[in-house]
This record gives structure tokens, C-alpha cells and sequence, in this order.
């Protein structure tokens, strides 16, 4: 299932990738990344407040709330700096290299979870590496 959903994630976020082109033409990428941060506040606390999950703040530790922030923090400087680059850049351009990420978590899963790095996650990453380089330089 996990399969599923990753792929609905990839189909929004190309998505996100056109439309926040257009929404950030002629003004501030920072006003614009704003926006629709308020957006999916309201979207995301909506769906928690509908299927009844608050009550589940209750047993978030102190580990969780801290590493929580910070994957937000993380995740509004990496909106912020893709909104910037989206606002001055090509969609397919900005799109290809946001996807190193792939590569880099691939990394740190390693650094950090000791996942195991086969040859076909290797492979997989140097493709990705060599894609975004070919992108850039269009």
C-alpha cells in the first residue's frame, strides 16, 4: 500500500510544481510559500479534526514533538527556497533537482538507520544524481 501513496504523492507534487509557478509569478516567494503553508494547515487539521485523531496528542513524547519541529522546520525552508527557485527557474528544472533529496535521504538513511545500501539503491541514486546534473544544464 505504502507504493500507493507514494505515488499519489509524486502526482501532487508535480502538481504543486505547476501551479506554484503559476501562483508566484509577480509576487514575493515568500508571501506565496505563506499561503499556502495557511492552506495546508487548515487541510491537514481539517482531515485530524474529522476522523477524530487529536486525541492522540496526548501520547506524543518529548522525542517526538521535538523531532516533529524539526522536520517542520526543515520542511518551510525546503518550501521557501523551492518557491524562490520555482519563481526565478524552469518547472522541469527546479522539479529535477528538488529530487535530489532522493538521493541525499538515501544517504542519511544510511548515516543515521543503518539502512542496508544495495548496488540497485546505489544505481538508483547515481541515475537520480545524473538526471538532475542533465536537467541543470538544459
Amino acid at each position: 500500500m505504502w507504493f500507493y501513496y507514494a505515488l499519489l504523492s509524486a502526482l501532487f507534487a508535480a502538481f504543486t510544481a505547476v501551479f506554484a509557478k503559476i501562483g508566484v509569478s509577480n509576487i514575493n516567494s515568500n508571501l506565496a510559500t505563506g499561503i499556502r503553508t495557511i492552506v495546508i494547515l487548515v487541510l491537514v487539521w481539517s482531515i485530524i479534526y474529522f476522523k477524530g485523531e487529536a486525541k492522540d496528542m496526548g501520547s506524543l513524547s518529548k522525542m517526538n514533538i521535538v523531532f516533529l519541529v524539526l522536520s517542520g522546520v526543515a520542511t518551510g525552508l525546503s518550501w521557501l527556497f523551492y518557491f524562490k527557485a520555482l519563481q526565478i527557474g524552469k518547472v522541469s528544472q527546479v522539479a529535477a533537482v528538488d529530487k535530489l533529496s532522493v538521493a541525499i535521504a538515501i544517504i542519511l538513511s544510511v548515516l543515521f538507520f543503518k539502512e542496508t545500501l544495495t548496488l540497485k539503491t546505489i544505481i538508483g541514486a547515481l541515475l537520480i544524481i545524473s538526471g538532475t546534473i542533465l536537467f541543470a544544464l538544459k
